[in-house]
């Protein structure tokens, strides 16, 4: 079985999580319309509490579908480069084959793909990272090859850029990378993949990407150019 399909079928048994308010806590029945101030304060509270509730719980479920994401990534990644060390462009492959198993996962769940595009991209650079690859190559790979299996499955490819790019610079973070010559190897493949499919996709990568950048503390202001400051020198 290829390796897109053993990502596809792992990554589309992820569950979904979705916040619910628990029906049995908060009932309103007609004798309720004429409720006191006092009343509909405690009722206000306690729906409040229960919605807390729900959310605290989602988001925790949420973070762990996260995690198991990375780990399942990661985890094959390292596999399948361990076993075919030495085999020229196999990291390449590994990383196209990886991000589009994880794509027909969200297609066939009918969602996710902007949620998890951060945490295949972090699994991709930790999984190379392992074997001691090249995570400057393995991260351009990456953001262009998401990039543009985002845009032909009709997603914002904006958003899933800002998503791989905050996932590949946490990942770099973590195994102690370069995080500049990692950034700018991410932009420049995101770039690429977005000229293919027009210049608004262009600028809007562009915009989005350059806010990620900057917003990362380890970054210094040369990971990317400034607007409008391109052709000062």
């Amino acid at each position: 079985m290829q390796l897109e399909s053993i990502m596809r079928i792992r990554l589309s048994k992820v569950p979904e999580r979705l916040v619910s308010v628990r029906s049995g806590d908060y009932n309103i029945g007609k004798e309720e319309i004429y409720m006191k101030t006092g009343d509909m304060k405690k009722r206000t509270g306690k729906a409040g509490a229960t919605v807390k509730e729900g959310v605290i719980s989602s988001l925790k479920g949420l973070n762990e579908i996260e995690e198991e994401i990375v780990r399942l990534v990661r985890n094959t990644v390292s596999h399948v480069l361990k076993e075919t060390r030495g085999v020229t462009g196999e990291g390449l492959s590994v990383t196209r084959d990886v991000i589009k198993g994880a794509i027909t996962a969200t297609e066939e769940v009918g969602t996710g793909l902007i949620l998890s595009s951060k945490s295949v991209a972090k699994g991709i650079i930790k999984g190379v990272s392992d074997v001691g690859g090249d995570i400057i190559t393995a991260a351009s790979e990456t953001a262009k090859n998401t990039v543009k299996e985002a845009a032909t499955v009709g997603a914002d490819v904006a958003l899933v850029a800002r998503r791989t790019l905050e996932g590949i610079i946490e990942a770099t973070n973590e195994v102690g990378g370069n995080v500049e010559d990692v950034a700018k190897a991410s932009v420049s493949g995101a770039i690429e993949a977005a000229s293919a499919v027009g210049t608004t996709a262009v600028n809007a990568v562009k915009d989005v990407l350059l806010g990620v950048v900057e917003g990362a503390k380890e970054l210094s202001s040369a990971a990317l150019p400034k607007p409008g400051r391109e052709k000062k020198r």
